[in-house]
């Protein structure tokens, strides 16, 4: 006869199990909330004291549809692609701090319990400081949580510094903002958002020395009007342009790419070997235009009144 599970044994054994699930679960959802950091932030402001000569944040958007395909038919998710580039300016920067925000899709864990959907990695001086996963706005996006981040971790002690701000994604409107996350349909994102949160950036780093769009139609009169409030110089695509984004190459190098200090200079630089990659790699129209805020003033203000109103025009005809 085969012998009988005994029932205290039985009982036993089945709350242990499940307490054993309960633990994992509850092991997995805390290892949800970050990676841990490479380095304390303590010792992190002790011991990274080099030479700061740059800093560069990267805002990568990825919660949409960012599959493309180059000519030869190859398929590429272009926020994960963007997310490699920024990390090999991370490492290829000795002196330099860089930022990188990927914005990713909402996901569950068993259905039921949210990730954190931002990823945060931070290298100074070439090597990976912290990594962290965040939550993101979850109503209207304007980037308090990488503003955050940016504060704990950015070095105050370096006033020289040349500032770059870089944004990928999709184009961004300039009024409603509804659905521009494909995973939250309800929350918000605009042009003027991004403005806020530039607003707030410069409170912490003064300035803005170079703005890039990595995006369709961000050279538009408001768009520059707006954002050209916090820097001084912006390349954007008045038009179209591609998912593979800008050629970031020249910024894995920047104590040679900008050792003249010349920022405007360095942006034509950019855009011209952006420009000449991208009509070589893919077959849709590109444009790509560097912005002098100085120089655009005046066609700025002779048309952005007319402009906003137009654009309040259409958005009370689709309201």
């Amino acid at each position: 006869m085969r012998n009988q599970p005994s029932p205290l044994r039985k009982g036993l054994l089945y709350p242990l199990l499940m307490d054993f699930r309960f633990s994992v679960l509850i092991m997995f959802l805390s290892s949800c909330g970050s990676y841990p950091p490479v380095q304390k932030e303590s010792r992190l402001l002790k011991d990274s004291m080099s030479e700061m000569r740059f800093s560069i944040i990267f805002v990568i958007h990825g919660d949409g549809d960012y599959f493309y395909h180059d000519t030869n038919g190859n398929e590429y998710l272009a926020d994960k692609e963007a997310l490699a580039v920024a990390k090999r300016v991370g490492q290829k920067n000795p002196y330099a701090e860089v930022f990188i925000f990927h914005q990713r899709a909402r996901q569950n864990f068993l259905f039921f319990f949210p990730i954190r959907d931002g990823e945060f990695f931070y290298y100074r001086n070439g090597k990976l400081i912290a990594t962290e996963q965040y939550w993101r706005d979850q109503e209207k996006s304007n980037l308090n949580p990488e503003i955050e981040l940016y504060q704990r971790f950015h070095s105050n002690n370096q006033p020289k510094k040349i500032n770059i701000f870089v944004y990928c994604g999709h184009e961004i409107p300039e009024f409603g903002g509804i659905g521009y996350d494909e995973s939250y349909p309800d929350r918000s994102f605009t042009v003027d958002d991004l403005a806020n949160g530039l607003k707030k950036l410069i409170s912490v780093s003064s300035k803005i020395d170079l703005l890039m769009l990595s995006t369709c139609f961000g050279g538009t009169p408001y768009t520059i009007g707006m954002l050209g409030l916090y820097t001084g110089t912006i390349i954007a695509s008045p038009d179209n342009l591609h998912l593979s984004y800008f050629d970031f190459q020249r910024l894995e190098s920047l104590e040679l790419c900008l050792k003249d200090r010349d920022v405007p200079a360095f942006a034509k630089r950019f855009a011209q070997h952006s420009f000449d990659r991208l009509t070589k790699d893919i077959q849709t129209a590109v444009y790509i235009s560097v912005y002098d805020i100085d120089s655009v003033q005046g066609f700025l203000h002779s048309v952005l009144r007319v402009y906003k109103n137009r654009l309040k025009g259409i958005s009370k005809n689709i309201i």
